[in-house]
């Protein structure tokens, strides 16, 4: 009998303050918004919440704090079906925050407060060593110290499982770290933190990503938002066109791109297979507000699949 497929997240989870207005404000500037929601997000939370939604059994790892945020965040997790029984309390900090504004394109802009977050620590790693070494993939951003996620990825390595890493928000990587990184997948601003070079087109895109795989990475998915993404395996180049829809938010796209991509790979699918299932899964979120609350299930998405063959 086949191992059932299993996605354990390493990542963060925050409360979204999210404002919305016409335009987003200029340095200095004070206008009047048209609406404003608080919902669960975070890079990690968001992306588990997308795997456990398409079906692959998920667990999420990370630390909260505890205040008003601490059991809304826990209840959306479990009522979307994550696990989260690997998740701590942290009595002595305050849950992650982020201030996010959207404008009335969807566009964001986002401050993201760590708090809790910022405590996720090595001890939190070796106490899932046996979750990780069953795993199907392991999953993380880099909402959490990057020392963490580091140190997790060597875990990972020593069993052998696969690690997909959005680098979100972009840093700089210790230059060891990226050779023990399986998937790697920034987007147009985060490749550029990370290796210098400003994405203009597919060109720059394909030359950025040779340089990341250069430096040990074994893919790379670089994210083109309308246009799409970019895959490099080291042996060729897989520019992959994004489907048109109306845009209403993109806050968690990036997120559900992720998580879609992670199920793809969960299920078997190649590569390419999983990109691909990445885009649809993305693409839908931007048709809804708000983070986790955009996030599409399984039937969702094989109806935009069975919808889109049907036009082809």
């Amino acid at each position: 009998m086949l191992k059932e497929p299993i996605i354990t997240v390493l990542g963060s989870m925050t409360m979204d303050l999210v404002a919305t207005a016409q335009r987003r404000p200029i340095k200095g500037e004070t206008i009047l918004g048209k609406d404003f929601g608080m919902v669960p997000g975070g890079k990690g939370a968001n992306q588990a919440v997308t795997a456990a939604k398409l079906g692959i059994k998920t667990y999420m790892v990370g630390r909260l704090g505890k205040d008003l945020f601490t059991s809304p965040i826990l209840d959306n997790l479990r009522s979307e079906g994550v696990v989260t029984d690997f998740i701590k309390v942290d009595e002595n900090s305050a849950t992650g925050i982020a201030h996010i504004s959207v404008d009335a394109q969807g566009d964001n802009s986002i401050i993201m407060v760590p708090l809790a977050n910022a405590n996720v620590n090595q001890q939190d790693v070796d106490e899932v060593e046996e979750l990780i070494s069953r795993s199907t993939l392991l999953m993380m951003q880099l909402e959490i110290p990057v020392e963490t996620v580091f140190y997790a990825t060597k875990v990972a390595k020593r069993y052998g499982i696969p690690v997909i890493l959005n680098p979100a928000p972009a840093q700089p990587l210790p230059d060891e770290m990226y050779s023990y990184i399986d998937y790697l997948t920034p987007n147009e601003t985060e490749t550029e933190i990370l290796t210098g070079i400003k994405l203009t087109d597919i060109e720059s895109a394909k030359f950025a990503a040779k340089e990341l795989l250069n430096r040990g990475v074994k893919n790379v998915v670089i994210t083109l938002g309308e246009n799409g993404c970019l895959l490099a395996d080291g042996e060729d180049y897989h520019h992959i066109t994004a489907r048109k829809v109306e845009v209403v938010d993109t806050t968690a796209a990036g997120d559900a791109f992720n998580g879609g991509m992670a199920v793809g790979l969960a299920k078997g699918m190649s590569l390419k297979e999983a990109v691909q299932y990445g885009g649809i899964v993305g693409t839908l979120a931007v048709t809804k507000f708000g983070a986790q609350s955009s996030l599409p299930s399984l039937q969702e998405v094989n109806e935009f699949i069975k919808a889109s063959l049907s036009q082809a």
